[in-house]
């Protein structure tokens, strides 16, 4: 049995990871995590009675409690998913992005370095940048991120693989798709427009719609992760998703028909500054490891949507409270335009 350091485990995919993981092996899990506004301690607490589940509320760039939880709970392996990790947020307020991506990733690994642990991080497609028709990033790929997160999160991978190089630190990497299902913020565009429809409010499409993205639900990201632990390479990074894209607009319409809603909800709004334009990977460095995806990416925005329906009771004290702040500032101007 081992004993794994789940950072960010109260976080969308890491609540995922803690839940999947238990379900599925015997080992401990602590996790540590600062409880942001997106990482929220009520994502686990139907497992908090779990004998192998513990939580220590703190900040990944706490180097002194990192180093102390590590010890004190002989922690062997730690999951890196701490992460700020929405790029409209880091447009409205970068710093932060650098201060737990960057900074943040760094004091793990310094950790892991001095305790000799194992390490795997969590990344995103989003490392690649625009990806041109007729190409799917593989993972050998120059690096072009365009946004203030993911620039953060290019730079927390060059750091892990420095790492592996420099010091022989036993690190992995997975680069993950666009990401929906259960436990999702509510900024993010699935359970947005999800939420927005079971309200009956609009659904602010970024521009024409016609940006591409790989949506793959979360548990296949999970399984991927368990995959790299346990027969991944050291060093390396693997893409997971489902290596299919589709329009943003067409994700629109899986939600709306998914709930039997309107498509009048719809409002082209305003597009965010250097919005990439379609994201793809090639996945097969992950599929020769014997993992597959179970979701397609319409099955995964239609399974993601379906869960927003059925679990009003999670979301809606969300959208209620200090998150109406934050879409007003993002959306209400857009949304005034596309009305008049």
């Amino acid at each position: 049995m081992k004993n794994i350091l789940v950072t960010g485990g109260c976080g969308f995919i890491g609540s995922n990871f803690v839940r999947y993981w238990l379900s599925n092996h015997s080992d401990r899990i602590v996790v540590l995590d600062k409880l942001t506004y997106a990482g929220r301690r009520e994502n686990l607490d139907d497992l908090w009675s779990d004998a192998r589940l513990s939580l220590v509320v703190g900040d990944i760039a706490d180097g002194d409690l990192v180093r102390r939880v590590c010890r004190e709970q002989g922690v062997t392996t730690v999951v890196n998913f701490a992460a700020e990790t929405h790029v409209d947020q880091s447009i409205l307020g970068p710093l932060v992005f650098t201060d737990t991506n960057v900074r943040g990733t760094h004091v793990l690994l310094e950790v892991a370095r001095e305790l000799n642990l194992r390490f795997h991080h969590i990344s995103t497609d989003e490392v690649y940048g625009h990806i041109p028709d007729g190409h799917q990033s593989v993972e050998p790929d120059s690096l072009a991120p365009r946004s203030p997160y993911s620039a953060s999160k290019a730079a927390a991978d060059q750091l892990v693989q420095a790492y592996f190089i420099t010091y022989g630190l036993p690190v992995t990497i997975t680069r993950g798709a666009n990401n929906v299902g259960p436990y999702q913020y509510p900024e993010k565009v699935v359970p947005l427009f999800a939420t927005n429809a079971l309200l009956g409010e609009p659904l602010p499409v970024y521009g024409d719609g016609g940006q591409m993205r790989d949506y793959a639900h979360v548990l296949d990201h999970c399984t991927g992760i368990e995959a790299v632990l346990q027969h991944g390479r050291l060093g390396e990074v693997y893409n997971v998703g489902t290596g299919r894209e589709m329009t943003n607009m067409e994700m629109v319409e899986i939600v709306l028909d998914t709930l039997g809603a309107s498509r009048d909800l719809i409002r082209h709004v305003a597009d965010r500054p250097g919005h990439d334009r379609r994201y793809s990977m090639n996945v097969d460095k992950l599929r020769a490891l014997g993992w597959q995806p179970r979701f397609d990416p319409r099955e995964a925005v239609a399974e993601a949507t379906r869960w927003y329906a059925e679990n009003r009771a999670w979301w809606e004290p969300i959208r209620s409270g200090e998150f109406r702040a934050y879409y007003e500032r993002q959306y209400a101007e857009r949304l005034a335009r596309a009305n008049s």
